[in-house]
Parts: structure tokens; sequence; C-alpha cells
């Protein structure tokens, strides 16, 4: 397949080189086979821009949005109980909705840290989501889930059934009880991976250290080795994760995650909010990479990401919108702005750059879903997977055509309602703002008339729910959370 895009210029490494000036990208067989110079800039294309298409390196492809559902955004421990207000939707659906909205806030490849809806159905929401993958033509990496410890509280369940009736405990306790077993999960995978193609590749989930058990992590860390399949896990989160982890490993639980072999180049770790020096210094040393989600850590009030302890220890990280995106607009510009000004409002040092961000953005993110492909970057034989950004907007009243930097312009500036162009493996996935290969509004449409039939046909226990949550609130002592 040939294809080719003409634009004004060309950000190969954003930051990093200057920008290419009036070109002409020969995309073929999904690569990018050329760069031709032009002698001017075509009348079509002069306020067009391309770059390399942005990562989301964490998300759960939720097409309903939390808040239209019903979970406020509060602390992550007293949020976690509403997400049970959500319908249970067609995985399809679900997936595709929320594959093409981030298509069209330029996002070309997404780390799909899976929420099972029906834990005995894991295999079928698996082939929709990797359905929707195809339909769209985002690239995403399925996290297949892993828990069986600590549901609804870290540590014992006795305390929050005081606070609940004697008729809430059986109800509790089963949201203890694993849905499979570990055996059942690396079984999974195996089907699971049978629906992998362009678009969709697995990866073990294992949903963070505080919900799956040290023999199943373990059993993960030598499946990983084995194969090379990587993995992807919260980590710390929540203040209240790090004390749990603290309590229940004296020594570290990095350094047993470490000695069971876990942390290696194949781990990609979300959130890690709460991590100390020393914990920076050996993910470094092992090739570990952290998903900063900005935004979610703000809604859900988890924190702000320890950016100084990351650059000062040479941590590699990506940005994810973890389906939390500030505006629920799934807009990765806008989250690339956010973290952009909060970094360097820490970073007092003045080491982060441009560059580091789009490397953050566009190759660490990215390499945690496709390995080191050689792309995030426009070169000759990278893959052709590239965001073209209409400026008109973000220069609309910039003085001079060389003051401010365009670049500058687009970081302080750009939004998703500039995306004119998304293109993933040499196809066009987004053309002026809009998906081209799935209708997006007859999707949301599809959606939440089903969803707003299941809430009718098949109401949640709401009362059950708000005393569980109010439960939840008072065993942390949540009064203001």
């Amino acid at each position: 397949m040939n294809n080719t895009i003409e634009v004004a210029h060309v950000f190969a490494r954003p930051g990093a080189e200057a920008p290419l000036g009036p070109s002409r990208l020969h995309l073929r067989e999904g690569r990018i086979a050329r760069i031709e110079a032009l002698p001017q800039v075509p009348a079509a294309a002069r306020h067009l821009v391309a770059l390399p298409a942005l990562a989301n390196a964490h998300d759960h492809g939720r097409g309903l949005r939390t808040l239209a559902f019903g979970a406020r955004d509060q602390s992550l421990e007293t949020w976690l109980p509403e997400l049970a207000y959500e319908p249970r939707v067609d995985p399809y659906l679900r997936a595709a909705v929320g594959f093409a909205r981030m298509a069209e806030g330029g996002i070309a490849v997404a780390n799909h840290c899976h929420n099972t809806q029906d834990g005995t159905a894991l295999l079928k929401e698996a082939e929709g989501v990797s359905r929707a993958a195809r339909d769209v033509g985002v690239r995403v990496a399925f996290a297949v889930p892993f828990a069986g410890r600590n549901g609804v509280v870290y540590g014992p369940i006795e305390p929050l059934l005081a606070r609940l009736p004697d008729g809430d405990h059986a109800r509790v306790k089963r949201m203890r009880t694993p849905a499979r077993t570990t055996a059942e999960n690396f079984a999974l995978v195996d089907a699971i991976a049978r629906l992998e193609h362009d678009c969709f590749s697995v990866q073990y989930g294992p949903v963070g250290p505080q919900w799956v058990d040290d023999t199943t992590l373990a059993a993960i860390a030598r499946a990983s080795a084995d194969t090379g399949r990587c993995v992807h896990m919260h980590l710390f989160e929540t203040e209240r994760q790090r004390a749990w982890a603290d309590a229940e490993h004296p020594g570290g639980l990095l350094h047993h995650l470490d000695d069971i072999g876990l942390l290696s180049p194949r781990l990609t770790l979300a959130h890690a909010v709460w991590l100390d020096d020393a914990d920076c210094r050996l993910l470094a040393r092992r090739g570990v990479t952290i998903s900063v989600n900005v935004s979610s850590n703000l809604r859900l009030r988890s924190g702000v990401p320890p950016w100084t302890r990351l650059l000062d220890a040479g941590v590699c990280f990506g940005l994810g919108l973890d389906g939390m995106s500030l505006d629920d607009d799934e807009d990765m510009l806008r989250e690339l702005r956010l973290a952009w000004h909060l970094l360097a409002a820490s970073d007092r040092r003045g080491r982060f750059t441009f560059a580091d961000l789009f490397r953050a953005a566009c190759v660490h993110g990215r390499t945690t879903v496709t390995g080191p492909d050689g792309g995030g970057v426009l070169a000759e034989g990278a893959p052709a997977d590239l965001l073209v950004l209409d400026t008109r907007h973000s220069t609309r009243d910039r003085i001079t055509d060389d003051r401010p930097a365009l670049l500058d312009l687009l970081v302080g500036r750009a939004t998703r309602r500039d995306v004119h162009r998304l293109v993933v493996a040499g196809r066009t996935v987004v053309h002026e703002a809009a998906c081209s290969r799935v209708d997006l509004p007859a999707l949301e449409a599809a959606l939440l008339a089903e969803a707003r039939e299941v809430e009718r046909v098949s109401p949640p226990d709401r009362p059950a729910i708000e005393r569980l949550h109010q439960a939840v609130r008072g065993h942390w002592g949540c009064a203001g959370c």
C-alpha cells in the first residue's frame, strides 16, 4: 500500500532536531519509505505539520466514562466500589468507542489494561477488544488481568465487615474470591494470544502487587522471561498502597519483586506516584518503564509523579491517560501539556527538555506496547505511525513567523481539535479530526443506548453499592476523600 502526505514542516524527532521544511512523506507497506524535500509548500499543506504519533502508556479502554455511570472523582480506594455502577455492555462497543476516542486525541498506540465486566467471559471480552483494535486501526497491547487477594480493602476484611450489615457480608466476601485460578489465567493468555494481529498483542497483567499473591507474581516473572512477553502492572498509585507494601515487605517491595525476577525491561509500571529514591535507582538499573498518569492521579487524589526522583535516577517513562483525562476528552496533546508544566515546575535544574517530553510521549510509551520497533520518530524505514496537526489555531495570534517557535506553540496550545490526520502502519485512521475507519458518533449512540437499556432492565443494587462505599470511606477515615 503506497501513500503520500504533504506538510509544511516535519518534526522528525521533536525538540531533538530542527524541523524539516516543506516535505512529502512517502509511505509504503506500513513504513516511511522516503521523506522528500519540496521546493515550496503546497497550498493545501501550508498549515500542516507532521510529527510522530502519540502513545498512551496506560489505559482501560472504557467506552463509558466513569463519571457517566456515577463513579465520582475521589480517592482511588473509595472510587473503586463505585465502578460497580458500570452497566455490562457489548465488549466490542465498549472498546471500539474507547479506542476511537483515543485515536481522535492523537493516540496511535495504547496499553489496554483490561477490566473485566464478567470474570467468566474474559475470552469473549478479549475477542471484542481485538476486533475493535483492528476496526479502529490503533495498536493495542491487551494486559490479561491477574488478581486474587485484598479485594475491596488491603489486608484483613473483618474491620470493613464490622461497618456493614450482616446481609452484605457474603456479597463482600465474594468480591475477595478470584474469578479464575492462576492456571486458568495462564491458559487464557495462550487463548487470547491466538487473537493477535498487527494491531493487537497480549501481555501479562498482574493488576497490582497488593492484589496478586507472590506465587502468581513469581510465575508471571518466569513466564515473561521464558516467552519474552511483556508485563503491565499498577504500582504505588496511592499512599495507602505504599503503606501496605512497607508493612508487608519491610525489606522493600521492589527488592522483593526484583528477587522473584519481575523487574526487567519487559515490565511497565503504571502510576508509581509513591516511589522513593532507592526505588527509582533500582528501576533504572533494571530498565523498567513507568507510565505516569497525571490527570488520573489528580482526579483520584493520588498525588503528582515524583518527577525529580525519576529524572535523578534516569528512569524511562511514558504518558498514560488511564481513561481519566482531565476533561474526559481523551486528548493526549492536552495531557502532554499538563505533564510538561507540572514537570517543569518540579525540575528546578531545567534538565527536562521538549526532546525528553516527546521521547516520553512518542517513544518510551510506544515501546511498552510494540517493543523497540524503531517507531516514535519520522525517519526512512521507521513504522509509518504519524500525526498531522493543523497549526492554524495554535498560531492564530503569532505576531511574527519565527517567534515563538512553532514547537512552543504546539506544546502550549495544541488539542485534539487540531488533529488533521492520524496514520497508523501507513493507514489513515483519523482524517480532519474524525475517525475514518469507524463511525464514532454511531458507535457512541449504540453504546449509550445499550447502557441505558441495561440500566433499565437490570439496574445495579444501588443501596448495597452505597453501603459498601460508605463503609470503605469509614474504614480509611475518608471523611474528606
